[in-house]
Order: structure tokens, then sequence, then C-alpha cells
């Protein structure tokens, strides 16, 4: 066989084939990977959604909602029983205003718009502070009406206890809170508390006066 004389077109024809081929297995690659993430994302949302409803049968189609004052919409899913009978409602609610910005939350509501439970899906929180928000806030949350309940942190007057040391998260959760039950209310012109956010430079874990 003979060997192929090394020139310049060569080296160019090679290096061509070599670039289109490796594009096309990257490209593949990446369209297989997002199929699989995808996949995975939309099965922990189910599992989330399940998590914090009453038991149901069946969740109808998911609707967005623009909670009074927001940019942006959530995204909310009714769930129904066998009788077709609507057991409740699932919110993905969000907040910026965490120690460490986002914070991504699911909160269940059942026929009576009590919080059923909640599922903490996306959030940088410190670790040991923040980050405790699902162990903290769970027996807190369960059962309670948020159109009876100073949604806010004891400390600014309202009627929910704070993480120790960890104010700012709270507060970031108690925001997101708010901003899924005006999803959820047939009267969106108020949620019965200011919604504002509490700005403070603090360090985690330090003083939040």
């Amino acid at each position: 066989m003979a060997k192929v004389k090394s020139n310049f077109i060569n080296m160019v024809a090679t290096l061509f084939v070599v670039t289109v081929g490796s594009g096309a297995l990257l490209g593949l690659f990446n369209q297989l990977t997002a199929e699989a993430i995808a996949t995975s994302q939309q099965k922990a949302q189910e599992e989330a959604i399940a998590s914090v409803l009453p038991s149901f049968e069946k969740l109808g189609d998911s609707y967005k909602m623009l909670p009074k004052g927001d940019k942006d919409s959530l995204e909310v899913f009714p769930a129904f029983d066998a009788n077709n009978k609507k057991v409740g409602n699932a919110v993905k609610t969000y907040t910026n205003n965490g120690f460490s910005g986002l914070i991504e939350i699911m909160v269940g509501f059942d026929d009576e718009n009590k919080i059923s439970g909640f599922q903490v899906l996306k959030h940088q929180e410190t670790p040991g502070l923040g980050s405790k928000m699902q162990e903290w806030f769970t027996p807190k949350m369960k059962g309670i009406d948020p159109f009876k309940t100073n949604m806010t942190v004891s400390k600014d007057g309202g009627d929910i206890d704070a993480i120790t040391a960890a104010t700012i998260s709270s507060r970031a959760f108690l925001d997101a809170i708010r901003r899924a039950t005006k999803a959820v209310s047939n009267n969106t012109t108020s949620d019965g508390v200011s919604g504002a956010s509490h700005q403070h430079k603090a360090k985690e874990g330090g003083n939040h006066e």
C-alpha cells in the first residue's frame, strides 16, 4: 500500500475529516445526554409533585399563573382523585433572595389551600445553615393555612420561626412560599402579607439584625 504523501493539502484534509468526525460524535453525545437529562429531570419533578400532594389518581394539564407583582409565571399542577375530584395543586415556585441566590421549591396545597407539603428542588445555601430548609420547615409548614398565617419570620413580626443563624435563607424560603400561595389564590390582588423581601448583608451564620 502506497504511503500517503505528507504535504499541506493532505494535512488539511486529514484535519478536516477529524474535525467533522469529532463534531458529529460530540453532537450525537450531546443529543443522547440531553435526552437522558430531560428524562431524569421529568422523573424528579413527578416524584416531587407526588411527595407534596395528598394522595391523588392523576394530574391534570399544568398551567402558568402570574402572581400579582411578579415578573415570572409559576407552573401549577392540578391533581384529581379517581372520581375526577380535585384534591389539590402543586406549584413550582422560586425566590432569588437566598443567601446564595436562587432557591426553587415545589409546594403542595390541598383542596382547602392548606399546605400539604413541600420539596426543596434547588439551592446553594450554606451547608448546615440555610441548607436545613427542608428539615427545619417541614413540621412548621405541613397543614398550615397560609391565608390565615403571617408567612414571615418571627423576627419580622411574622408567625414562622427562622432557621437558627440563617435568617436570610428563611426569609427567602418564605418569600417563595408566599409566591406559590398567590398562584393558587382566587384573589391575586393581595396575599395578606407584604411580599417585599428583606435585604440584609450580614454573613449567613452571623448577626442578622
